[in-house]
This record gives structure tokens, C-alpha cells and sequence, in this order.
């Protein structure tokens, strides 16, 4: 599962944001965020005008990484699963196999108990989009419809040309 770069159409892209969106109703979550092992964010949902969703991308990708590796030197293949507790927020990360991280912002508005129940129902939604996605990609690149195809190392290296 997700062992490639993936190919997110504009359908594709609607379905992992109204699963973000269903977690924020049903978790009663302030925000909810789904990133790339990367650190690119891919989607988010609730009230998440006030946060930087960049930086927030990117640093749940550098924690899920550290963390990773503290599991490593205790002999754990992963921690697949985080959780911050603030005087105000909450965080709650979680990986979703190898290369979708979720975050979820959450307040006293909802309990840890009811954010994890919730998370597990949407991971495992998001799992089956991916895999879904990861197979149109497959037979995209398979078939010559690829994007990117067309596009040869010589295109690039004159894109990028002084």
C-alpha cells in the first residue's frame, strides 16, 4: 500500500476532504488535517483559518519521523499513534500507513475516548481511498496517460536552465 508517488485528481481530492470534513462533525473536532509523510498538506477541514496549516503540515511530518526513529532505538517498528494534551487543544496524530499522516485538533468540546473511536473509522476510509487512488495511478503510468508521461528529463533540465 502507497509505496509510490499518487496521482490526486479533483474527485480524488473531494473524497479524503468530505472524510476530513465528516471527522470534524463526528469526532466534534475543531480541525482535522491530512498530510504527506512529506509534509505537504493534502487536506483540511473545521476551523482552521487561525492556524498555519503549513507549518502545522510540516512539523506533525517531523514528529511522526522522530518518533519513529525513538521507536526504532526501543525496538518498535512505529508508534503509529501520538497524542498531545494542552491546557486548551489538544492534538491527536495519527499514521495511516506509511505515507498519510491525520491530525486532529480537538478541545474539551469532545474527549480523547470519542477522537480516537472516530479517527479509527476515517483512517481506515482513507486507507481504502488511497488504495483506490494508488491503483488509478498505477494504471495510469502503465497505460502512457500519466500527467506526466510525456514530460523527459530534457524537458526538465531546460525548464530549469540558467
Amino acid at each position: 500500500m502507497l509505496h509510490g508517488q499518487l496521482i490526486l485528481h479533483g474527485e480524488d481530492q473531494q473524497q479524503i476532504a468530505n472524510l476530513a470534513r465528516e471527522l470534524v462533525r463526528n469526532a466534534n473536532a475543531k480541525a482535522v488535517f491530512v498530510v504527506d509523510s512529506n509534509g505537504h498538506l493534502m487536506s483540511e477541514a473545521g476551523e482552521s483559518a487561525a492556524i498555519d496549516s503549513t507549518s502545522l503540515a510540516s512539523l506533525a511530518a517531523g514528529c511522526v519521523a522522530a518518533t519513529g526513529g525513538l521507536a526504532q532505538v526501543i525496538g518498535e517498528d512505529e508508534f503509529p499513534t501520538h497524542y498531545h494534551q494542552g491546557q486548551r487543544d489538544h492534538l491527536h496524530i495519527s499514521l495511516i500507513g506509511q505515507q498519510i499522516i491525520l491530525v486532529v485538533i480537538f478541545d474539551d468540546r469532545s474527549s480523547l475516548g470519542l477522537v480516537r473511536l472516530r479517527v479509527k473509522k476515517t483512517s481506515a476510509e482513507i486507507a481504502r481511498v488511497l488504495e483506490e487512488i494508488e491503483k488509478k495511478t498505477a494504471n495510469e503510468v502503465e497505460s502512457g496517460r500519466s500527467p506526466f508521461a510525456e514530460i523527459t528529463d530534457a524537458d526538465i533540465d531546460n525548464l530549469f536552465a540558467d
